[in-house]
């Protein structure tokens, strides 16, 4: 696995650990700023689990990483949209020639499947109406997800040119334990939390599915065992919600003001509406999300609440 100690990396090998005994983990990080091995401290010394520190541009720390494994799930990813915005050479070369790196040491090693792990950013926005199915064209707006949609098509190629067996991914927003307090749930719990104002782009109108990082978990466990070789899934957790809907969701929660929002200048090409049609998952493989977004958005708010010392620890990793 690539990225393992990011936020889904992390929450998927707990998953495995948990519910796939006589599985054993190898976990390549390079331990970017949203990577932390305190989001793995729940594994016990003795489990099935081996860290491999290295980048996945580097094709000797991939080769060791991958020597005698049987799957490849690829979380590793720059994946902040406004970072990719501000400077996009670094999504370029670990979201794409990361991902050639591991697909030309794939070929050699020759698991029984590689999960290319996406995003529905890479179908573009919709309208007001309408959802993204697997069928759906890719239009990318942002340097992020143009970069993610570029990882795709590689990884579908070496499927088609070389028969490598390769399955992609898309999936929705996620939220819930040990995401990265710059993504637009954990930063207003956090802030909230702490009195700080929430930065809320343009009108605030913008809708996004939101997807419990649970559900996303389970969903890659039967794509590991069931995924057909060269196809897409979407997965997707029926929640749509506005971006202000959210935020007075976090501040009824804990009690804050709505005072405390704070409107500031939309972000450059903000995508309007994303939205997702998980019926061949469902169909196909059997899965379906289980949390509705009132019980997830209160766990998730909890286990912030509780883990304080987790958010000040990663957030002074980037001094932000």
């Amino acid at each position: 696995m690539t990225g393992g100690c990011g936020f889904i990396g992390s929450n998927f090998i707990l998953h495995l650990l948990s519910d796939y005994t006589g599985t054993h983990v190898v976990n390549l990080d390079s331990l970017t700023y949203a990577g932390s091995l305190e989001n793995l401290s729940e594994v016990d010394e003795d489990a099935p689990y081996t860290f491999v520190k290295g980048d996945v541009c580097d094709p000797k720390a991939v080769a060791r990483a991958m020597e005698g494994v049987d799957a490849v799930v690829h979380f590793a990813a720059e994946s902040h949209v406004d970072r990719s915005i501000e400077g996009p050479a670094v999504f370029v070369k670990t979201n794409v020639v990361g991902t050639q790196v591991l697909l030309d040491a794939a070929l050699k090693t020759k698991p029984k499947i590689f999960v290319q792990v996406s995003t529905d950013e890479v179908y573009g926005s919709l309208g007001e109406s309408g959802m993204f199915t697997e069928r759906t064209p890719l239009a990318p707006n942002s340097p992020y997800s143009a970069s993610k949609a570029a990882a795709d098509l590689l990884a579908l190629a070496y499927q088609h040119t070389y028969g490598l067996p390769v399955v992609v991914t898309r999936c929705s927003n996620n939220y819930g334990p040990y995401q990265f307090p710059e993504k637009l749930i954990p930063l207003f719990i956090n802030n909230a939390m702490n009195d700080i104002p929430l930065p809320l782009y343009g009108d605030g109108l913008n809708v996004r599915d939101w997807l419990h990082v649970n559900d996303h978990c389970k969903a890659l466990g039967l794509v590991l065992r069931k995924g057909r070789d060269g196809e897409v899934y979407n997965i997707g957790g029926n929640n749509e919600k506005t971006n202000i809907e959210i935020t007075r969701i976090i501040l009824e929660k804990l009690g804050k003001p709505e005072s405390l929002i704070s409107y500031v200048e939309d972000r450059l090409g903000h995508d309007r509406r994303y939205a997702i049609d998980s019926g061949k998952i469902q169909s196909e493989l059997g899965w379906k999300p289980e949390y509705g977004f009132t019980g997830g958005i209160i766990d998730t708010i909890n286990w912030y609440r509780d883990h304080q010392d987790w958010c000040a620890a990663v957030s002074r990793k980037t001094g932000r």
